[in-house]
């Protein structure tokens, strides 16, 4: 191979590689920023994205999106409560009804709780969620979850078609351990970048 030419594609290599250095420190840098803002208001529902349950018990991580989800509801954010999750294999309960159980058992109406049962990633709960939101007339949403986890979600909920604003949870254990943090932030880059390349994410 003549040297022009190695020299020509060493220069893209190392182009490339920069480049794709600069695009993953972006992406951290807007999922750590997306995380500090809590932009709660006025709202047609408050939708929870669901996470890890035990046979209808919800782990540490669960149970801090639920409280802050329902102080919001508490404190007449929205009238409804917009609960989501699927089951994994060996589950018997899925992560909406652990939810719902767990906002009727701290003073929920009933009626004032809806729940997406069937997703297992989180794009699969925004699709979800925006159809149960057109069936029920609903058109805008406060999105609650952990600190990393809020740029994907509002990215893919907007894409959705949902006006939505994020209000993340600053109880969850996660927060509390840098690395988990940290490992948070990893799975929140590449899944997001999954996400732009495929329209995919887990």
């Amino acid at each position: 191979m003549p040297r022009p030419l190695i020299a020509d594609l060493t220069r893209l290599a190392v182009l490339g590689g920069l480049g794709t250095l600069v695009a993953l420190a972006y992406t951290t840098a807007r999922v750590l920023d997306e995380g500090t803002h809590d932009d709660q208001r006025p709202a047609d529902t408050i939708v929870v994205m669901g996470a890890a349950q035990y046979d209808g018990r919800p782990t540490a991580v669960f149970a801090a999106r639920l409280d802050h989800a329902i102080e919001l509801y508490q404190a007449g954010v929205a009238p409804h409560l917009l609960v989501t999750g699927g089951k994994a294999v060996g589950d018997r309960t899925t992560e909406a009804a652990t939810a719902r159980a767990y906002a009727l058992a701290r003073g929920v109406a009933p009626d004032a709780i809806l729940s997406e049962d069937e997703s297992r990633t989180t794009l699969q709960s925004i699709r979800g969620v925006a159809g149960l939101m057109r069936t029920n007339g609903l058109h805008t949403a406060v999105f609650v979850s952990d600190p990393t986890h809020m740029l994907r979600v509002l990215r893919m909920a907007s894409d959705a078609g949902i006006t939505a604003w994020g209000s993340p949870t600053r109880t969850s254990p996660i927060e509390r351990d840098a690395l988990a943090r940290a490992d948070a932030v990893v799975h929140e880059v590449a899944a997001l970048g999954a996400y732009f390349l495929s329209g995919d994410s887990p």
